[in-house]
């Protein structure tokens, strides 16, 4: 098994670990993608970062962490009239 493949499946436990940590979180109830772009981390529900939700961070723990975020930032932002 190559390293990139052994880094994403690390990505993936840890991920799931931090689910379970935080089971009413945003990213355990909708699982966005994981991604990596160069050392930053990309939580991503929607077809890219700039149409849909995104949260970035340098480990997976603050990529989710900051998806969660942006997410409860995106359901109460007042809508535009």
């Amino acid at each position: 098994m190559e390293t990139r493949d052994l880094d994403q499946l690390a990505a993936l436990e840890r991920m799931e670990m931090y689910w379970t940590a935080h089971p009413r979180s945003p990213s355990a109830v909708r699982r966005p993608r994981l991604l990596k772009r160069g050392r930053t981390w990309i939580a991503v529900l929607g077809a890219n970062s700039q149409d849909g939700i995104a949260g970035f961070g340098p480990t997976v723990e603050t990529a989710l962490h900051s998806f969660d975020a942006q997410y409860l930032r995106y359901l109460r932002a007042p809508i535009a009239a």
